[in-house]
């Protein structure tokens, strides 16, 4: 669950100087100068998040590209957007942006899984965040619906590149040269 607990625009230097309760067990993104206060993922989301995760990191340990990284990690993109998604991705090329702290800088893929509560700010506000800090790809996962979409930045615009459903199709990355990514991997026995 997620919910918007300020009504006045908040940085990312102004949220690390707040101080939080020991028993808080919430995660904070700030998107657009929002901050929003985040519940524990469900077990559902957690089930998608894991093998997704098992299928990147093998073809990213196995090709020597970069790093995969998982929530809650920090993304500092600029002064009001710090997102925790769920998947980041970065390159060996990107490697400066990792730092103790969390990843300064714009990677190269940024992975949201949707939930009931977050369809809007996923789909629109945070694709919309990504795209103009230049995430070079972006997939929007809709357990819902079992479809994943892939959006690629083409001329500073996210293209849909790619999409599949548990149903039709398999998942092909821009991104990712090779790999293909049959759906009935990710959202099979989420229920």
């Amino acid at each position: 669950m997620e919910t918007v607990i300020s009504n006045t625009k908040v940085s990312v230097t102004e949220f690390r100087k707040m101080l939080f309760d020991d028993d808080d067990d919430y995660y904070y993104e700030i998107i657009n100068g929002e901050m929003i206060q985040k519940s524990a993922p469900t077990s559902m989301h957690q089930r998608i998040s894991r093998r997704l995760v098992v299928i990147l990191d093998k073809f990213v340990t196995e090709n020597k590209s970069g790093e995969i990284f998982q929530s809650p990690t920090d993304v500092y993109l600029d002064e009001y957007n710090k997102p925790q998604p769920d998947l980041v991705f970065v390159s060996n090329q990107k490697k400066d942006v990792v730092t103790n702290d969390g990843i300064i800088g714009t990677p190269d893929l940024i992975i949201e899984i949707v939930s009931p509560t977050s369809i809007i700010r996923d789909r629109i506000e945070k694709k919309n965040l990504y795209e103009r800090m230049a995430v070079g790809e972006f997939w929007l996962v809709d357990p819902q619906n079992t479809a994943i979409e892939i959006y690629t930045l083409k001329n500073n615009r996210y293209e849909l590149y790619s999409t599949a459903t548990i149903f039709e199709g398999e998942l092909k990355s821009a991104l990712f040269e090779g790999l293909a990514i049959n759906l009935a991997d990710i959202f099979a026995a989420t229920e």
